[in-house]
């Protein structure tokens, strides 16, 4: 199969012990902000936030494995940026007609196919292709850490065509011509964005970064007025 999306969320090697951001929306509150009232919300009872998020060192050696199962088209192109919703707008410029996901979720939707009559957003962006028949077919590789299950979206896996595969499903037989890298930041907390970059680089290939902003981390110098601010953020 030739002219693939491969997509790729950085969550999906980073995981909590407690999946609570399912339903946060994409915005500068929910990549800053809300990280830092977690923060102080932890250590009002003596924990340290980093201790609930572990990153997977899966993360190192991931390219190394998609070269071995994919091909890259010659001239390839790579974008990088922080919401997902990037994916939607790559198929429908670039004529994409099939998607590989690697992702923690599967952001077909979440509500049943009704959900797909919302706005784009970053749950929906893949069942939105699909219906709009932008792209003939997904595939989902599901992170280890997933707390979601296929038969969550089956009035939406019924109607198109949706697998719910594993890595070693793939062979040389699928052609990348566009990867994307997203950082979903309302997912991934922000002390994690340096190894984030380190990821897109391991993966050696020149790179265009869309609306993906720098993201300051230093909770030990906030002032008071700060503390106040995120608190009732």
């Amino acid at each position: 199969m030739k002219n693939c999306l491969l997509s790729v969320d950085w969550d999906y090697f980073v995981y909590t012990k407690k999946e609570r951001v399912s339903s946060f929306s994409e915005s500068k509150k929910s990549l800053v902000d809300l990280w830092y009232k977690r923060y102080l919300e932890a250590k009002t009872y003596g924990l340290d936030i980093k201790d609930s998020y572990k990153l997977s060192p899966s993360w190192e050696n991931f390219w190394e494995g998609i070269k071995e199962k994919f091909t890259f088209e010659k001239g390839i192109r790579v974008q990088v940026s922080d919401s997902h919703t990037l994916s939607y707008d790559i198929c429908r410029i670039c004529g994409c007609n099939a998607v590989i996901l690697f992702d923690a979720h599967s952001d077909l939707g979440y509500g049943g196919l009704s959900s797909l009559d919302f706005e784009l957003n970053c749950s929906n962006w893949l069942g939105k292709l699909l219906k709009e028949n932008i792209v003939k077919s997904a595939h989902i590789i599901y992170s280890p850490h997933t707390q979601e299950k296929p038969e969550y979206f089956k009035s939406i896996t019924n109607k198109f065509n949706v697998k719910f595969s594993k890595y070693d499903d793939f062979d040389k037989n699928f052609t990348i011509s566009q990867i994307h890298i997203c950082r979903s930041g309302a997912w991934t907390p922000p002390w994690l964005d340096g190894k984030f970059f380190e990821f897109v680089n391991l993966l050696g290939l020149e790179y265009e970064i869309t609306d993906c902003p720098k993201r300051h981390w230093n909770p030990e110098n906030l002032s008071f007025s700060d503390k106040i601010n995120y608190f009732l953020a």
